[in-house]
């Protein structure tokens, strides 16, 4: 009866072992895909003595009438504030108006945006210069980061586009989705701002510390088009005419991180 126990608790560690091996394996493989900041490159948003605001957006969701109006469009419509519109309207035609056409036109808006490319520069901006001199010192110096002015970050559009505003949130929500970073059109860098890393300057020498600023340089199309509300009889779908697409580029900031360059000369 014991070797019979034995050999069945032999079996179920066994089995225990083979099931763990792959969920090890794959916590692995996640971690790794995740960790896309280079080792230079610093969260300082619990050192920041300049409290950003998160820079949140607010995920639009369609109302049930909504989902039922975009069902049928060819055109993806993803502009938050268009969906917003929908959501607002309460188009219910009659159920007896036999033979009632009409048309209801809403604007000109910017539909969607597509992402062609979304890339990092992680020295976008320089925002600080630490040195420290140790030509005649007789032993090895240490230099940390210290925020010498109040930095402001600020990201924009490339180019001149209609409805702005509504594009660079299209912009944000996307290159935030491809990139998994904290973005935001502005940050800042509060003075004071210190790290508790060190950086070793030897005898005879001077160490410089650059900070720097990253910003995701995002590239994409933004699809307009005149948005309509077709009504015939109880019926009522969304029509899209005269649509056109216009390139656009934006840098958008990566809130609360520094990229650091230390030279020793």
């Amino acid at each position: 009866m014991k070797k019979c126990n034995r050999a069945y608790v032999y079996t179920l560690l066994l089995c225990l072992t083979w099931l763990l091996i792959p969920t090890q394996s794959f916590a692995k493989e996640e971690k790794a895909e995740e960790s896309n900041i280079p080792s230079h490159v610093l969260d300082v948003s619990k050192e920041n003595t300049f409290p950003n605001s998160t820079e949140d957006q607010e995920i639009i969701e369609p109302s049930e009438l909504t989902k039922e109006l975009i069902k049928g469009v060819d055109i993806p419509i993803e502009n938050p504030e268009l969906i917003k519109i929908l959501n607002e309207s309460t188009i219910k035609p009659s159920p007896v108006a036999i033979g009632y056409r009409g048309m209801v036109y809403l604007g000109r808006w910017p539909i969607n945006y597509q992402s062609a490319e979304s890339n990092v520069n992680w020295e976008y901006q320089h925002i600080n210069k630490n040195e420290m001199n140790n030509v005649e010192g007789d032993q090895v110096q240490e230099m940390s980061y210290y925020q010498q002015a109040h930095k402001e970050v600020k990201g924009a559009l490339t180019s001149k586009i209609n409805n702005p505003e509504q594009v660079k949130t299209m912009m944000l929500l996307k290159a935030s989705e491809k990139t998994k970073l904290p973005l935001s059109y502005q940050t800042v860098i509060g003075h004071n701002t210190k790290l508790a890393n060190s950086y070793n300057i030897p005898i005879e020498k001077k160490g410089i510390l650059d900070a720097y600023a990253p910003a995701v340089n995002e590239k994409g199309k933004v699809t307009f088009g005149e948005v309509y509300i077709e009504l015939k009889g109880s019926n009522k779908k969304i029509q899209i005419k005269n649509v056109t697409k216009q390139g656009i580029g934006a840098w958008i900031p990566v809130q609360d991180h520094v990229s650091f360059s230390f030279q020793v000369k």
